[in-house]
């Protein structure tokens, strides 16, 4: 079972978003590879402590972590979390090191540059929709997408402006004595190289648009509005660098008879009076196909039959949401007069004369019952 991300950064779920940066620059810190050279232990809790904070950095990423735990995060790589090396914590996290390890973020021996920073290329972003079934079981989708990849024949040499490093350091003489920084080469973007051949398909990057079909999985229970993450697959970067992500954002359609509150459906089944009064059996939809359900006789109108386990997969794991199918007796709006006559006849009837049982749970009550 994967580690508490707070209990990783030693924070509480209230800390705040300073809160939370603090401590995972300590965490890092303390972790660092430059501090610990060789030590498999600590660039684990190095890669944990990334982990932590990319998801608990941003709002909408920790919000859901904190509704549904790892379990947010699982299918297609995850959605924002998991799965981090040292490109995605040097390329995303690099300033927050400051000047503690040389300014850059970067490590002696890291990319075999002597400190030198892989640069990341860009994120793709793309929608995919689901059905109501697809989000119910889960499902793997095929989808094209145009990317930046390497054009063959391209050749690069060591930028001569950072000799390979990637960054340039600068030192200024201040009241407080000489102040050594470093940043990005301007020459190289960080690369620590340079075009050196390219073909003629290629951009200045070395880069020319492919078009590639990526395969992505999708757990069962996602929700509207959800992204998950596909390591790799956004654009690639020039040089050695790390190829950026592709964000799949979710998308549901609407069903035709069943709507999805959580992780519960619910199905308004319409009957006539003589089948309320008769008793009948129904057949309704269900994301797993055709289901039929029996009606009592006598069963009155606003009555709720729970189906357990017929509506979709929770994303943490727990099992499944329930089918609720409302059921609701249909008055006729025009009946002919043999109809009129039974129905005046029937009017002083105490068969007809409503009798509700102690049992019988009004309106708020079912609502209570339904949110519970």
């Amino acid at each position: 079972m994967k580690q508490d991300y707070y209990e990783i950064l030693g924070v509480t779920k209230n800390a705040s978003a300073a809160e939370i940066k603090k401590a995972y620059r300590k965490k890092a810190v303390q972790y660092h590879p430059d501090k610990n050279p060789g030590d498999a232990t600590a660039e684990e809790n190095f890669k944990k402590a990334a982990e932590a904070y990319e998801v608990l950095s941003d709002a909408d990423k920790k919000a859901r972590y904190d509704q549904f735990g790892h379990a947010a995060f699982e299918g297609g790589g995850g959605f924002g979390g998991g799965g981090m090396n040292m490109d995605d914590i040097f390329s995303q996290f690099g300033d927050i090191f400051g000047s503690a390890f040389g300014g850059g973020g970067g490590f002696g021996g890291f990319g075999g540059g002597g400190g030198q920073r892989r640069v990341k290329g860009s994120n793709l972003r793309i929608r995919v929709k689901l059905t109501l079934e697809e989000v119910a079981n889960g499902v793997e989708k095929k989808v094209k997408v145009r990317r930046k990849v390497q054009a063959d024949g391209v050749t690069y040499k060591t930028c001569g402006t950072c000799g390979g490093r990637g960054q340039v350091t600068k030192i200024t003489n201040t009241i407080l004595g000489r102040m050594q920084t470093a940043a990005a080469c301007n020459a190289c973007g960080g690369s620590g190289q340079i075009i050196d051949k390219r073909p003629s398909d290629a951009d200045g990057q070395g880069l020319k648009v492919a078009e590639e079909t990526v395969s992505i999985n999708i757990p069962a229970g996602v929700e509207e509005g959800m992204q998950l993450k596909v390591p790799n697959k956004g654009n690639e970067a020039p040089g050695n660098g790390v190829p950026g992500d592709l964000l799949v954002a979710i998308e549901t359609l609407d069903h035709e008879t069943l709507k999805r509150e959580g992780d519960n459906l619910h199905y308004d089944l319409y009957v006539s009076i003589s089948e309320a009064v008769l008793g009948t059996s129904k057949e309704i939809d269900s994301v797993g196909g055709k289901v039929r359900i029996k009606l009592e006789s006598g069963i009155q109108s606003g009555k709720i039959l729970r189906l357990r386990g017929k509506g979709i997969s929770s994303l943490n794991g727990y099992g499944s949401g329930d089918l609720l199918v409302h059921v609701n007796v249909w008055t006729p709006k025009e009946l002919n007069k043999e109809q009129k006559d039974f129905f005046e006849r029937m009017q002083n009837n105490e068969n007809f004369e409503p009798k509700p049982e102690k049992s019988d749970k009004s309106f708020f009550e079912k609502v209570k019952d339904m949110f519970s």
